[in-house]
């Protein structure tokens, strides 16, 4: 490859052209071409001055430009680093006296001569010009900031570019009065030196060095500098990579929007060899689809090729664009040396051939021409009339663009958008991404085109995901792939900001899916200019403030009005509309559903009739979500329900282009019963095809009704009729099952009992996909028979027990009140309504909010209603941000209500993650209706909320932990930045520190044994055994109830508490412990001990304990602090004084009497002492906490807990343990066992690794503070870790060692 840099600093013929087949240079970058590819690039020059403004308005220069064009051929003028390099200039000539002493070498930078040497480049404007040139060109073609870093620039850019316009505006003032032509000059941008569709990294094709923002910010700087110099027209130029072009457009666009009066806009591509590409690969005509936005008054190409070689692309551009066309080709190919050797005849003579065919209204020069040629072309082209531009390209054409050009006309058949780039509708895709894995996720897209996708639907909405991050990267593989980058992107999400970052990664013109009116009509009129600006088309759902439509009529208005804003607000293209009239799901059991389908049919015709040049779309996938699981049955009724609606209109749609089945292929049973479900023909269509698809499943057998269920217990048969959704018997079973009082007392215990086990079991059926949701809409209709009967005779009992007691007050009769909305921003609501369909069915009295609902009405709801518990839906990933938002306000307003999160955009693990954290009541997934009616019963019933809140706080912790422990981009704060925000406590008005009743220590030997037993948590003796419960019988005393473990769990605990009777009576066990309190203020992440309580703390400390501080970088919606231990003490500098606590409990013997059970070969209460020692132990740690609480320090004297409100850490304060997650290093034991001189008082000892001996033991550090929490350190820097080195005077390997585990960072 010949190599040749471009504008270098090194080379003396910079800014010529660019001769490569296989690498280009440009300044400070390197860029691989795929194809072997001989290419020129034009590179011009930079300027800045002070002249007059342009004195017509942009308007009157279009109209002016459009009439000369219309009457002659207009001249460009040649290369400017052609006409620079003839001068041989030298570095003294681009320094000049201003940059005399410029770290960096000048020479090479034209650009730069516009201020150190404007002689010269008025010069070359005024040679042109009385040459012939119509339109100059400014020196600024590498006057932006990113071209000018090379040099140590970037600052100088808009002032290079006001001096060149002026410059260049001063010679065509100067010429024009000379010679009494007027003449124009053309604000030149170039393509930079860096690309938005081409990685830099062979190693990492996602890689850019550059972004869309960065790229709009330097050409808007470019721009302003260009017109503020008086430029008439900006010309952006040798365009390699449209995705740059697009971002020049973008800028002048919103400059044009602003601040300035449009100016014409000129646009040339550049054609890299004779595959008619782009250097980025497109070809020209998806080249002008890309750019058609822009409305530009030129299109055409320039650089890389001579004029020959340029012919047939200059003449396909024509063929595509209503625009006038602009060429101005090198002078020739470039020659071994990178010379130009045609001659300036050559040259005119083929733009000649073009002009007469018809193909060119601006023709010019670029590199190797000079004035003789532009002298020559302007002579040749005086008598040629000018090219008369279609009135209409594709009129009736919605035009698209990938690499390639794609048109969707009237007689184009249905257009197949893939489905499975889409982390909401496919499985593995979704599995993959969120595993990193995006390499493996691009074979999903290549199969989606190879399967016939003819647009590919990316979609990254899932919570867990960082949806920018995710579609950029993904968007930027795609570029990296011609195969796939080939088709048209939609850019898929309900999150604006996802889908910008999708676009400013498109070099093509894409799809937006999508935008409504549910905001308003602002919100989608400046989401619809954006869109515009971004050259895309655009999806328009059938949404509105008022919600989602599903009546034909409501649908055929919200577009209407839709269409009407996007045609006469934005200026949009009708062909660039498209509609989703709200493809909604059937067969769900819920019969205002059934006619969904058929409302979509009917709303096509008419949007296609009365709204001409719209199409029609739709999400294919929601009409059979009834049937989620059924593959057969969903892929027929998508084949049936497109065999209609394409008949109606319906141009596209999003779906697996390789499951779509032939209408005619269908079997013709299934046929039938999809279109009698599809038409509402038969309102048993969708029992039938229930039946259909038990039936036919592989390897299934046929299933055929019986009524030997009837032999069955009351209970049994009134589980299974609620599975099966049988209502013919329910009302005897319930009147059976009622008439059983010793068994059902209450009517009440009949719901709470068999048929609250029978909805169980249908949620657990739904959740493995064995269910389906019309049938849990039918079992909800035989519970709420079942509670219908039993109402009368709960009212009959509520009115006793107010007679008995004399109580007129009236009581409520329903099982709770539940306030359901969908949150702000949100429309969706269809499966809120089933939920509360179900809920209202189980006896809970449901208020539902509708849609949009802002988080102080949800919550305002709440209160004013009694509300038992709050439940939230939504559909879109905005909504996720929203739920986290109310659970913040719910817990900044002190409320206590349990709150549910559901909808199909939540997950279990997006709620354990991001919301639960911010509420410290119970917040629950629920994965669908069926299972709202267990879980809203558990959180109200008074036995059972306790324990379930724990178990979802146990599982939620879990999956917190093994989705931060999965994570593989970890992101950390800077140690610098965690302390930033640390805990940072007003000391001044927090608590003032109580003192402790003693400074020192004081041992307590031979603890009483009895003291401790009502202090032992059971649960992890019980898991010692391996004897666990399941809710609601998890905990002690409830395991005893499990029907598994619970007989085994009682023997276990009976024996054990005759094991610790007769060891407590022998003195077998024994129990020391040690308490002590220290002064104590912190010291950075350090805690400093004072031997004496003496204010201020100047002397030496006795003792330091060090703190490690969090700094795994936390969730953007968390104002949660990064905590160390010392943010819990007052600082040294406070003038606060505080304290610390330290203690220290063991239970002794536990060890000698294991081995004697050994030897009598009685293992089982060898492992029996030694589990209760440990519980001893445990619990010898509570009851001295307590005391220290309400006495020996006495921070909290009122304090009334029992001990399971201990257990689950209710008081106030804490106490940490070394070696556990709030301080992770073992070490810090040392230093309390030599402060308290521990071993000697207590005979607790610590081995070579530092575990406590006996093994049977407990210590920490008490924090009074009542801000004070438990919490993980968590994987941690080698900043940081060298920091606490340094600190503890350690080597930073002995460090390691011991924090092993947290460590965030491969450690050899």
């Amino acid at each position: 490859a010949v190599l040749h840099e471009v504008g270098s600093v090194t080379s003396p013929q910079a800014c010529v052209s660019v001769c490569v087949s296989g690498l280009w240079i440009f300044p400070g970058s390197l860029f691989r071409v795929c194809r072997g590819i001989s290419l020129g690039l034009k590179c011009r020059a930079m300027p800045p001055t002070i002249h007059e403004q342009a004195t017509s308005s942009g308007s009157l220069l279009q109209d002016e430009l459009t009439a000369l064009l219309q009457e002659r051929i207009m001249v460009l003028d040649g290369g400017m680093g052609t006409m620079i390099q003839q001068r041989n200039l030298e570095e003294p000539d681009f320094r000049g006296e201003e940059f005399k002493e410029h770290p960096k070498s000048l020479k090479g930078n034209n650009d730069l001569l516009s201020i150190t040497r404007p002689d010269i480049i008025y010069k070359i404007h005024q040679e042109y010009l009385l040459a012939g040139a119509d339109i100059i060109e400014t020196n600024t073609f590498s006057s932006t900031r990113i071209a000018q870093a090379d040099y140590g620039l970037e600052d100088l850019a808009y002032r290079l570019n006001k001096a060149s316009a002026e410059v260049a505006k001063k010679a065509a003032s100067d010429v024009a009065d000379q010679t009494g032509i007027k003449r124009y000059v053309a604000g030149a941008m170039g393509p930079t030196n860096r690309t938005l569709s081409v990685s830099p990294s062979v190693e990492r094709p996602d890689f850019r060095n550059v972004s869309f923002d960065e790229l709009v910010d330097a050409y808007a700087e470019q721009a302003r500098g260009l017109l503020d110099g008086g430029a008439d027209i900006l010309l952006v130029e040798t365009i390699f990579d449209t995705a740059n072009a697009k971002a020049a457009l973008f800028a002048i666009d919103q400059l044009f929007e602003e601040h300035y009066e449009p100016r014409p806009i000129l646009i040339s591509g550049t054609i890299v060899d004779k595959s008619g590409r782009t250097l980025s690969g497109q070809t020209g005509e998806a080249f002008v689809i890309s750019m058609s936005h822009a409305k530009p008054l030129c299109i055409g190409l320039n650089c890389a090729l001579g004029a020959t070689e340029m012919r047939p692309f200059i003449e396909a551009i024509g063929k595509c664009t209503t625009a006038f066309t602009i060429c101005y080709p090198n002078a020739g190919l470039p020659n071994t040396f990178g010379g130009y050797d045609e001659s300036p005849e050559l040259t005119a003579s083929h733009l000649k051939e073009f002009a007469l065919d018809g193909l060119v209204n601006i023709v010019g020069g670029c590199c190797g021409t000079s004035p003789a040629h532009i002298r020559a072309i302007a002579e040749a082209v005086k008598q040629c009339p000018p090219r008369i531009p279609p009135s209409a390209v594709f009129q009736d054409y919605m035009l698209l663009a990938g690499l390639e050009p794609f048109r969707i006309g009237p007689y184009t058949n249905f257009v197949n958008i893939g489905e499975r780039c889409n982390v909401a509708g496919s499985r593995k895709f979704a599995k993959l991404i969120m595993a990193g894995n995006y390499e493996e996720a691009l074979s999903i897209a290549k199969s989606q085109v190879e399967m016939g996708a003819q647009v590919l639907d990316i979609n990254m909405d899932e919570g867990m995901l960082e949806g920018k991050v995710a579609m950029t990267r993904f968007c930027n593989l795609i570029a990296s792939e011609p195969d796939i980058a080939r088709v048209p992107l939609c850019i898929d999400s309900s999150n604006f900001s996802v889908i910008e970052a999708g676009l400013k990664c498109c070099q093509g013109k894409s799809i937006v899916n999508s935008i409504s009116l549910k905001e308003g009509e602002e919100e989608f009129l400046q989401r619809a200019r954006t869109i515009r600006r971004f050259g895309a088309a655009v999806v328009v759902m059938a949404f509105d403030e008022d919600g989602q439509a599903t009546e034909t009529e409501r649908k055929i208005q919200i577009c209407t009005r839709a269409y009407n804003l996007l045609v006469t607000k934005v200026g949009f293209n009708p062909n660039d509309i498209i509609f989703d009239p709200n493809i909604l799901t059937i067969g769900t059991g819920m019969e205002e559903h059934n006619v969904y389908a058929i409302n979509f049919m009917e709303a096509t015709k008419v949007i296609k009739k009365m709204l001409p040049g719209a199409r029609v779309s739709g999400g294919l996938s929601n009409l059979s979500f009834s049937f989620r699981g059924m593959e057969a049955i969903r892929e027929a009724m998508h084949g049936v329900f497109l065999y209609h609606a394409i008949k109606d209109g319906m141009d596209m749609g999003i779906v697996n282009a390789g499951n779509l089945p032939v209408y005619d292929d269908i079997d013709k049973e299934l046929l039938k019963m999809c279109e009698d479900l599809i038409w509402n023909r038969d309102p048993e269509a969708t029992e039938k095809l229930l039946l259909y698809a038990q039936n036919h499943v592989k390897g299934g057998k046929k299933i055929v009704q019986t009524d030997e269920w009837r032999n069955g217990t009351v209970e049994e048969r009134l589980e299974y009729a609620l599975i099966k959704g049988i209502e013919k018997y329910v009302v005897e079973d319930t009147e059976e099952a009622r008439a059983q009082s010793e068994r059902y007392p209450r009517p009440l215990h009949i719901i709470e009992g068999p048929l609250m086990n029978g909805m169980k079991v249908v949620g657990d059926l739904f959740g493995a996909g064995k269910m389906f949701l019309p049938q849990v809409i039918k079992s909800a209709r035989v519970m709420k028979k079942a509670v219908g009967y039993l109402i009368p005779y709960m009212e009959i009992e509520r009115q006793e027990k107010m007679a008995a007691s004399g109580s007129f007050e009236e009581t409520d009769p329903y099982q709770g009140t539940i306030v359901l909305a969908t949150v702000k921003g949100d429309v969706h609501d269809i499966g809120k309504n089933i939920v509360g369909v179900v809920l209202g069915c189980n006896n809970f009295r449901v208020i539902d909010l509708g849609v949009m609902t802002p988080c102080d009405k949800i919550l305002r709801e709440a209160v004013e209603n009694k509300a038992d518990i709050i439940g939230l839906s939504g559909l879109i990933t905005p909504s996720l941000d929203e739920m986290i938002h109310v659970a913040k306000e719910m817990e900044r307003l002190g409320m206590k209500l349990p709150l549910l999160i559901g909808g199909a955009t939540t997950s279990k693990t997006h709620t354990a993650v991001k919301i639960a954290p911010r509420y410290s009541c119970p917040v629950v997934h629920v994965l669908d209706a069926s299972r709202s009616v267990v879980v809203c019963a558990q959180l109200l019933d008074e036995d059972m909320k306790e324990e379930f809140f724990e178990e979802v706080t146990e599982e939620y912790e879990d999956i917190r932990q093994g989705h931060y422990d999965t994570l593989k981009d970890r992101r950390f704060l800077s140690l610098a930045q965690a302390r930033e925000k640390g805990l940072h406590t007003d000391w001044l008005s927090h608590p003032k520190p109580v003192r402790p009743k003693f400074i020192g220590t004081r041992v307590f030997e031979n603890y009483d044994l009895r003291r401790l037993m009502d202090y032992i948590d059971w649960k992890p003796f019980f898991d010692v055994w391996q004897l666990r419960g399941k809710y609601p019988n998890r905990g002690y005393p409830k395991i005893f109830k499990d029907k598994t473990v619970g007989q085994e769990a009682m023997k276990v605990f009976e024996d054990a508490q005759q094991l610790l009777n007769t060891v407590i009576e022998s003195k077998r066990l024994w129990a020391n412990g040690l308490v002590g309190f220290w002064p104590a203020q912190s010291v950075g992440d350090d805690i400093h001990l004072y031997a004496e309580d003496i204010m201020p703390r100047s002397s030496e400390p006795v003792a330091k304990f060090f703190g490690l501080r969090q700094q795994a970088e936390k969730d953007s919606s968390s104002s949660e602090p990064y905590y160390c231990l010392s943010d819990f003490v007052a600082p040294r500098q406070s003038g606060i004084p505080d304290y610390i606590g330290m203690f220290a409990v063991a239970c002794f013997g536990a060890e000698e009497l294991s081995r004697e059970f050994e030897e009598q070969c009685d293992d089982y209460n060898s492992i029996m002492v030694k589990a209760l020692a440990d519980r001893l132990a445990e619990a010898f740690a509570e009851e001295l906490h307590e005391q220290v609480r309400k006495d020996l320090w006495g921070y909290s004297q009122e304090e009334s807990l029992n001990a399971s409100d201990m257990h689950r850490i209710r008081y106030e304060g804490i106490r940490p343990a070394a070696g556990y997650p709030s301080q992770p290093d073992h070490t810090e034991k040392t230093t309390m066992w030599k402060l308290s001189d521990l071993e000697e008082k207590t005979g607790i000892a610590l081995t070579e690794s530092l575990a406590m001996t006996p093994a049977a033991a407990v210590s920490g550090l008490y924090f009074s503070s009542p801000k004070s929490t438990y919490f993980a350190v968590g994987k941690i820097t080698k900043e940081q870790v060298e920091d606490y080195a340094q600190r503890k005077e350690m080597s930073t390997a002995e460090v390691e060692k011991w924090l092993g585990p947290i460590l965030g960072y491969y450690n050899e």
